[in-house]
């Protein structure tokens, strides 16, 4: 006689992500789920299978995999169907993918009450590896195709993403999607925390409070960008609130207004900005010492060094073995960028962490009113698990220059603490950059006097 079949069960899925949570019942007890509700998706190649999440073998000193998946789960569970009603803290999104056609669309929570601070990058220096990822993780963003160069056919859900750009407060948010937000989570490393995404067929806002002298900028449809962009900052508007709108084609002469990516806005904002200063501080004296700033964040560690010279400015990024940016296992990856008295015009190499720094630094210069040559080094360590974002420079270098300066009379003594601060040695820095290597090096007339 046959064996008797009580009940066909369903092999468990996910059995290797499951190994990761094997130390935290609550989050294992709730991971065996179907393809439709979640789907695993993992680069070729990839080391997560083997690694499980314990081994560490990409040589960070925490698994992202696991920092991102907590986060993930909790907003995947709170979603049940296709209507998302929640607070925009206000949060916008431009694509780049496909330009000139891109996805647009807000961005919520699937809750209620003051989200602010899950959009506010200003005020998340200090916060946690893993409360950064929850906050972005939260976010549903709801997606709508558009043509960059033609924003005004976009309707409805064009105007009402833009009016949330220009919001100073959480605004109530409702968005009807077109299907489920797909349930997919990819074993990567070196991917950016975000939310669930899914096609958007149609969104409504409450009550909305425009920010005065972005609705001013706005409705000038003879103001230019830059300089709109200039006057929001010297009225006070924070940076990332100017970039919302910016990328949403708010501003500038009525006829050339487009819509701009997301991750392009921003560097535009900062590079406006920095550029602008620079320009201004030419007329300002010289510092009167070498002068140090330090930060460190988010396994990040920042010095700025200021040299009392005309202005010019080196950025350079050192990535360890297993950061987010160097996948080597044995050499350390130096990037760095430069630009002298007349600046540069042609984009950075190193890209938006560039721009944000030199912003950063600006806003001290013209606070003291000072004119320095400027050097940025930060080394990224494996305790910079996955990269949150432009913000994060810009901030961190924020936080060294509100610090007392450590000042010297001479640059071999600032060069002597910047190497006790370092773990890779002042040789190294030099032949990968020019401006640190002239300045060390280059001896001026004065010297001799």
């Amino acid at each position: 006689m046959g064996k008797r079949i009580a009940k066909r069960v369903q092999k468990p899925k996910n059995v290797w992500i499951r190994e990761m949570f094997s130390g935290d019942p609550r989050m294992g007890s709730g991971l065996d789920y179907t393809n439709d509700y979640l789907r695993m998706q993992a680069p070729s190649g990839s080391i997560c299978a083997v690694c499980k999440g314990s081994k560490l073998l990409c040589g960070k000193t925490s698994c992202p995999v696991v920092a991102r998946a907590a986060s993930h789960f909790n907003i995947w569970r709170s979603i049940k169907g296709t209507e998302i009603s929640g607070s925009s803290p206000p949060s916008v999104f431009v694509g780049r993918f496909g330009y000139p056609y891109v996805n647009i669309g807000p961005l919520a929570p699937n809750h209620f009450g003051d989200t602010s601070i899950l959009d506010s990058p200003e005020r998340w220096m200090g916060r946690s590896i893993d409360e950064i990822i929850d906050y972005r993780s939260q976010l549903v963003r709801g997606m709508s195709r558009v043509n960059v160069r033609k924003p005004e056919k976009a309707g409805r859900i064009l105007d009402r993403t833009r009016e949330l750009s220009l919001a100073e407060h959480y605004v109530e948010t409702e968005m009807k999607l077109k299907k489920r937000p797909r349930r997919s989570f990819r074993v990567d490393a070196d991917v950016q925390p975000i939310g669930p995404t899914a096609p958007l067929e149609r969104m409504e806002i409450g009550y909305i409070r425009w920010n005065r002298e972005m609705e001013k900028a706005h409705y000038d449809t003879d103001f230019k960008a830059a300089p709109a962009t200039k006057t929001l900052y010297q009225e006070g508007v924070p940076v990332t609130q100017i970039m919302k709108a910016f990328s949403m084609g708010s501003f500038g002469v009525e006829k050339n207004r487009r819509l701009v990516p997301t991750r392009w806005s921003i560097t535009a904002v900062d590079d406006i900005l920095g550029k602008d200063m620079a320009r201004q501080t030419k007329n300002f004296p010289l510092i009167n010492n070498y002068e140090l700033y330090e930060s460190d964040y988010l396994g990040n560690r920042f010095e700025v060094l200021l040299v009392p010279d005309a202005w010019s400015y080196e950025a350079y990024e050192a990535w360890y073995p297993g950061t987010v940016w160097n996948p080597s296992t044995s050499h350390v990856a130096i990037i760095t960028d430069w630009e002298g008295y007349n600046g540069r015009s042609k984009y950075a190499s190193m890209g938006g962490c560039y721009y944000s720094g030199r912003l950063a630094v600006m806003e001290h210069l013209m606070k003291e009113r000072r004119q320095a040559r400027v050097f940025i080094i930060r080394e990224a360590y494996p305790d910079y698990i996955l990269p949150v974002g432009v913000w994060q420079v810009r901030e961190n270098v924020r936080n060294a220059m509100r610090q007392p300066p450590l000042v010297y009379d001479t640059l071999d003594e600032a060069l002597a603490r910047l190497q006790s601060r370092l773990s890779i040695p002042l040789e190294q820095w030099m032949d990968a950059g020019f401006l640190l290597r002239q300045t060390i090096s280059q001896r001026k007339i004065t010297d001799y006097f």
